[in-house]
């Protein structure tokens, strides 16, 4: 654990982003405390510059709703919608990759023509619709994501499969009569965690932005502030009150940069033969 560190530690912009993410989680976790009051709540007059008396550095949007709050508030969700979708997409990928790799032969051909199905229609196409149909909530959203993130999930622990399936200590298993459910859980997918693992990081920053997307749509849980809707509120007053969208894309921007960062950091530090040369 300690090399670990160490190796991560030495992609300077992989420190660097988690320092942004470490920010951007206390954000969300205080936002409660800082602003205990609902980020719907008109709060003072509309179109408040940033850095106006009263507290509200941010400045307030359209309808006197304070931009900060907004923000805070609206990290909790982003980061909720990011790890759930992720985690759901992983739940659904990992084991249709992890069979269609070790069993090969017709599972595999069947497991990656659906695999393939849903690849062949656009992410963002189809998130719209699924959301569409079954109406805007964190659950249709979370779904959503998850529906369009699990193929390169399945893709990739296929892969990973395939080559860690002639293994010595995979045969050796084999022989010795282990189940295959208990070789793939045992010997199969932990040999899988450093990709999966880099995988999801990346995965974390898509399914933000994809959120963000679908809430500057109008297609966002009405009862949650995001990000997206906040950027999506202001966008036809950029020219006389910028700080209403401005504010809200860079966060997204700060969050989708800094989960990418630790994602290379987290390659830099898993990657074997990386480690090899550290060494």
């Amino acid at each position: 654990m300690k090399a670990f560190f160490k190796r991560f530690a030495r992609n300077k912009g992989a420190v660097v982003g988690l320092i942004i993410l470490a920010i951007i989680l206390a954000a969300a976790i205080l936002a409660p405390l800082l602003y205990p009051t609902s980020p719907w709540r008109m709060v003072t007059r509309p179109f408040l510059p940033p850095m106006s008396p009263g507290g509200f550095w941010l400045g307030t949007d359209a309808l006197g709703r304070d931009v900060a709050s907004g923000i805070m508030h609206g990290a909790r969700v982003s980061l909720i919608i990011g790890l759930v979708s992720t985690l759901t997409a992983l739940a659904i990928g990992i084991p249709i990759g992890a069979l269609a790799g070790y069993f090969g032969g017709l599972i595999d051909d069947a497991l990656m023509r659906f695999t393939e199905f849903f690849q062949t229609i656009p992410a963002f196409a189809l998130a719209i619709v699924i959301v569409a149909i079954l109406q805007p909530s964190l659950f249709s959203i979370v779904l959503a994501i998850a529906i369009v993130s699990w193929p390169p999930v399945a893709r990739l622990v296929r892969g990973e499969v395939l080559s860690l399936r002639t293994r010595e200590y995979v045969q050796a298993s084999i022989v010795i009569g282990q189940t295959t459910s208990r070789i793939i859980l045992t010997q199969v997918l932990p040999n899988t965690i450093a990709p999966i693992t880099v995988m999801a990081s990346i995965m974390v920053a898509s399914a933000i932005l994809l959120e963000s997307a679908l809430s500057f749509l109008g297609l966002g849980d009405p009862n949650m502030m995001t990000w997206g809707y906040m950027i999506g509120a202001g966008r036809t007053r950029l020219i006389e009150a910028w700080w209403i969208s401005f504010f809200p894309g860079v966060a997204i921007f700060l969050t989708v940069l800094a989960l990418n960062l630790v994602g290379e950091g987290l390659n830099d530090a898993l990657n074997p033969r990386l480690s090899r040369e550290g060494g």
